[in-house]
């Protein structure tokens, strides 16, 4: 059990890992595998423990939540943090109106990423999002020209790229001189007097983001210094800013990873910003990880056990289209049996948990010692975060149910996809 990561909303009763109150075999059989399983508690809980730190005790608000909803963009995940009072953060128009048809505030939307369109940005507007983050003098101009055609001012902030080493997988690792996102440190000032000059933008916020999964706090506070030297400068020229969004990032713990506490990272960063002298300026977070990665789950069922020679190998329903990220970044995620009653060390065995995708590199876990046998299920752990938003349909396969449990009652919030609505957009050539 040592790799295996505190988890809330996740335990074992009567040898058996359950959601909240529900048995996980009972998921299984009532909605099938593979299915990805969200516990409302914990949801619920990682969110208050970024608004203990948001909130002083006389009631003063001093930071407000915008949930990175690319983690995970479920309607009934939103829902669920728009009730509790969360802003978003998104990337694209897509997103936008899952947060609109979720009961979001447009006001309480920042519009980050390096490629927004036309469109988007006029849906945006439209929409009267809170701000643009943006990261070029290209995209800078291209919104000033968007929001002069709707004869309005575009609210924004510019994304600092401040160079400093976030120490995570290079993949997502966002805040280096080689990464795609930001502004160049060297060239923000410059770039924000551009901005001061357009007749259609707004300067209302500085931003940055350095990376995912991050486990130590001082990376952040080493960005945090650099950008509140520019807040400084730029006041100096006469440019005022008014929000300071320091992104998100916040890793969670996989397996033996440590990160800080949420209430404690938070309060580190909004302290540092009060003892700097920059108190007065609204701080905004872009959690997301560190929200949703260790609420969820993804069930699964294993269909063979397959013996080799240098491998055994256990095959499961769930497959790289399901669960990205151990193909995508060498990731781990702890992988568990749903009863335990059965198990035994003297009768475990290595496996590989591979799943039926016609790839090599489909496999979920490696090396994984397990007393199992065909047709019992497998609980895949930590896959809240990046599991259902990156999955696809390769291979022809329907992506899986999702399904929220909020104390004895479990409720499916994503319908299984048929092989039928797979093609249902698809047209044959005329004869």
């Amino acid at each position: 059990m040592s790799q295996i990561p505190h988890l809330n909303g996740f335990s074992i009763k009567n040898n058996e890992w359950h959601a909240e109150n529900v048995p996980l075999s009972a998921i299984a059989e009532q909605y099938g595998t593979p299915a990805y399983v969200y516990s409302k508690k914990a949801l619920t809980d990682a969110f208050n423990a970024y608004e203990k730190a948001c909130i002083k005790p006389n009631g003063q608000r001093r930071a407000q939540v915008h949930y990175a909803m690319k983690a995970n963009s479920n309607l009934a995940i939103l829902n669920v943090f728009a009730k509790l009072g969360a802003g978003f953060d998104i990337v694209s128009a897509g997103e936008l109106a899952r947060v609109l048809a979720a009961g979001g505030s447009a006001k309480k939307v920042v519009f980050s990423g390096v490629g927004k369109s036309k469109s988007e940005m006029i849906a945006a507007l439209k929409a009267g999002v809170k701000c643009f983050n943006l990261e070029s003098i290209p995209e800078l101009s291209r919104l000033n020209e968007v929001a002069a055609s709707l004869g309005m001012k575009a609210p924004i902030s510019l994304r600092v790229n401040p160079d400093v080493d976030p120490k995570t997988h290079p993949y997502i690792s966002t805040g280096l001189k080689g990464n795609k996102f930001g502004i160049a440190y060297d060239e923000v000032i410059k770039t924000y007097q551009a901005a001061a000059q357009m007749s259609h933008c707004e300067i209302v916020g500085i931003d940055c983001h350095i990376g995912s999964q991050i486990t130590e706090i001082s990376p952040y506070l080493d960005a945090l210094d650099r950008v509140l030297d520019l807040i400084k400068a730029l006041a100096d020229q006469g440019i005022q800013i008014h929000h300071l969004d320091i992104g998100g990032g916040l890793g969670i713990s996989y397996t033996s990873e440590t990160p800080p506490a949420i209430t404690e990272f938070a309060n580190t960063l909004l302290d540092h910003i009060e003892a700097k002298g920059f108190g007065h300026l609204e701080v905004l977070f872009e959690p997301g990880r560190s929200l949703v990665g260790n609420a969820g789950l993804l069930l699964t069922t294993i269909e063979y056990l397959k013996p080799g020679e240098t491998k055994n190998f256990c095959i499961v329903d769930a497959a790289m289209n399901d669960l990205m990220r151990p193909a995508m970044y060498d990731a781990y995620h702890a992988i568990v049996p749903v009863k335990l009653s059965n198990q035994s060390k003297a009768n475990s065995v290595s496996y590989d948990i591979v799943g039926p995708i016609c790839e090599s590199g489909d496999w979920l876990g490696k090396d994984r010692e397990l007393a199992v046998q065909p047709g019992d299920y497998l609980a895949i752990l930590s896959a809240g975060a990046y599991g259902f938003t990156m999955s696809s349909n390769y291979n022809t396969r329907g992506r899986a149910a999702e399904v929220m449990v909020d104390g004895d009652q479990v409720h499916i919030i994503r319908e299984r996809e048929t092989i039928e609505s797979l093609f249902a957009n698809e047209k044959l050539l005329p004869n």
